[in-house]
């Protein structure tokens, strides 16, 4: 498993170390196979975009799809180059408005965490670089889910962890949370919520996409528990390797909050800048593969067990 890992570690290096703009090449010659032959996901993606958009005419849906796959190219290379990408360069094509901001909040407040709900949207990897952009005191970090492939996690924990920030697992959240509010250390926390959850971690429903859609609740609910004031992150693609994360202010107080409204408040959010540039989102994820209708009948069924 070591030797597979120095091995791939060794080939990524190498090609890292290649001009983006050459590394974009082997994207646009990639593209083809990929879309063309291969089909990696094709019926996933036209399902998932089709039904986001009925609006849309048919001929809407595969230009979006043939520039979400070119894209998805892309995202492939120039995350290679963050194996050898330095700090200037990442700071140059990743840039952030609003750090200034949740850290002033941090300041004012007297509180200790401040959350940024992220999605699966533009180079979400690039964004791990957030921790150039605060002041040295505040603690930057990211949850993560690992992969099962062990060698491919090794790698993505490298690649996430070069900047700077700290790599949480999911399992650890919170048990890594009280610990630094414990050392009443400040900390900023990126949490991506827009996967799909598990039949046993849903708990809330929200209208997304134009259907009843599960989200990640933890944000919301830690965000309670230590008073974090929590941010989203909105991102654009400027041009082909470069990219803007203006961070936006959603609530400094989310105990005020009734449940489920800051995740609903999320959704919104993320779905008005998927609609803004649709290509941009992860759309081979089959996000929508437990249904809600699914979920109340496990619910009632669960229910009439514990009557018996």
């Amino acid at each position: 498993m070591k030797l597979l890992y120095y091995f791939v570690f060794c080939g990524w290096y190498l090609l890292s170390l290649i001009p983006l703009r050459l590394l974009y090449v082997v994207s646009d010659v990639l593209y083809v196979p990929l879309y063309y032959l291969v089909r990696y996901r094709r019926k996933v993606v036209r399902k998932n975009l089709t039904a986001s958009f009925p609006e849309k005419s048919i001929g809407e849906i595969i230009r979006i799809e043939k520039k979400f796959y070119r894209f998805f190219c892309d995202c492939a290379m120039e995350n290679i180059k963050l194996f050898s990408m330095s700090k200037e360069q990442i700071m140059k094509r990743m840039t952030f408005s609003g750090a200034d901001a949740m850290a002033s909040d941090l300041e004012q407040t007297g509180k200790n965490f401040g959350f940024i709900y992220l999605g699966h949207y533009c180079n979400w990897e690039w964004i791990a670089s957030l921790a150039y952009w605060y002041p040295p005191q505040i603690h930057s970090s990211q949850i993560y889910h690992p992969l099962y492939n062990k060698t491919f996690d090794r790698l993505f924990l490298y690649m996430r962890s070069r900047f700077g920030g700290e790599c949480i697992p999911m399992k650890d959240t919170l048990r890594r949370i009280i610990a630094l509010k414990r050392q009443k250390q400040l900390t900023m926390i990126g949490f991506i919520a827009d996967q799909a959850p598990k039949w046993n971690s849903i708990h809330h429903w929200t209208p997304f996409l134009h259907r009843d859609t599960s989200f990640f609740i933890g944000t919301e609910q830690i965000g309670k528990q230590v008073g974090a004031v929590i941010y989203f992150a909105d991102v654009r693609r400027i041009k082909r390797g470069y990219y803007h994360c203006d961070l936006k202010r959603i609530t400094v107080s989310p105990e005020e909050y009734p449940d489920y409204e800051l995740t609903d408040r999320y959704a919104a959010l993320l779905e008005e800048m998927i609609r803004r540039e649709p290509a941009y989102w992860l759309w081979t994820h089959n996000r929508w593969k437990r249904t809600k209708e699914e979920w109340e009948r496990r619910q009632s069924e669960e229910k009439k067990e514990e009557r018996k």
